[in-house]
């Protein structure tokens, strides 16, 4: 017995551990739903307006937002290997300098990157003075796969990503600590760049597939364990009933002798 309570123990294990992480991510499931749902609310609402006071991320992420200010083109970010439409490009990240004082970083849109050159960037508008920005408040200006931090080093016009914190401690601007997904001018102002922003996605539904995947591996564990415990039960009467058929033979002859030795 004490050696199949062990193995007992360890399926049992198996199956907390399995089926907990299967809770977990269908709780993470849930949190990524409530927030589609705040982001598809959102749309909706009144733009927060930015200024020198600085807002939580936390607060402000996915709200749209507007600020006024004037763009600094001399200290201009592109962002490469951002396709659109299988199309390869840029985006262009710009510090905005608010009214009232403060900065933000306003991802202002799309631009097609030259195919021979990609140094030489497309021409488009930046407007010369104040101007009244919405977008949307978001944690990064989207970020790509990377090997290494080489792409993104600082001081570089072409980069391959850029953080908030990184970029405000390159340029000493006391930046607003999100990047303002541009989706428009008030009022409408033609720059030549393209703003058909992806919609943000939660990924839900691979949370729903890790959970199926932890539950399965858990009812697997749990027929493994039954499996072994019926075939160690066969084993067992198996043995017994061979052992019982030995001693059976064993005890035939002697009582056959003591048959014999009566009758003589």
């Amino acid at each position: 017995m004490k050696f199949r309570l062990v193995p007992a123990l360890l399926i049992l294990i198996v199956m907390a551990v399995t089926i907990r992480l299967g809770f977990w991510q269908r709780d993470r499931a849930h949190q990524k739903e409530a927030l589609q749902a705040q982001i598809t609310q959102y749309e909706s609402s009144t733009p927060q307006p930015v200024g020198a006071t600085p807002l939580a991320l936390k607060d402000i992420e996915f709200h749209r937002v507007r600020a006024t200010g004037t763009f600094l083109p001399e200290r201009v970010v592109y962002l490469d290997n951002r396709p659109y439409n299988d199309q390869p490009g840029f985006y262009v990240v710009m510090p905005l300098k608010l009214e009232g004082g403060g900065y933000a970083l306003v991802n202002r849109g799309w631009l097609p990157r030259n195919i021979a050159d990609r140094a030489t960037i497309a021409p488009y508008v930046t407007p010369p003075g104040p101007v009244v920005v919405e977008g949307i408040a978001r944690a990064d200006a989207s970020r790509a796969f990377e090997l290494g931090a080489g792409g993104s080093a600082a001081h570089q016009k072409i980069r391959q990503n850029l953080g908030v914190a990184s970029y405000a401690a390159e340029t000493g601007l006391p930046l607003q600590p999100f990047v303002i997904q541009q989706t428009g001018f008030v009022p409408a102002f033609k720059d030549g760049l393209v703003r058909d922003w992806p919609v943000p996605d939660t990924d839900v539904e691979r949370n729903y597939g890790y959970m199926l995947q932890w539950w399965g591996m858990a009812l697997a564990a749990l027929g493994f364990g039954l499996f072994a415990a019926r075939k160690a039960g066969k084993s067992a009467a198996t043995k017994e009933r061979t052992e019982g058929e030995a001693t059976q033979h064993a005890e035939a002859p002697g009582r056959q002798n003591a048959g014999s030795a009566k009758d003589a």
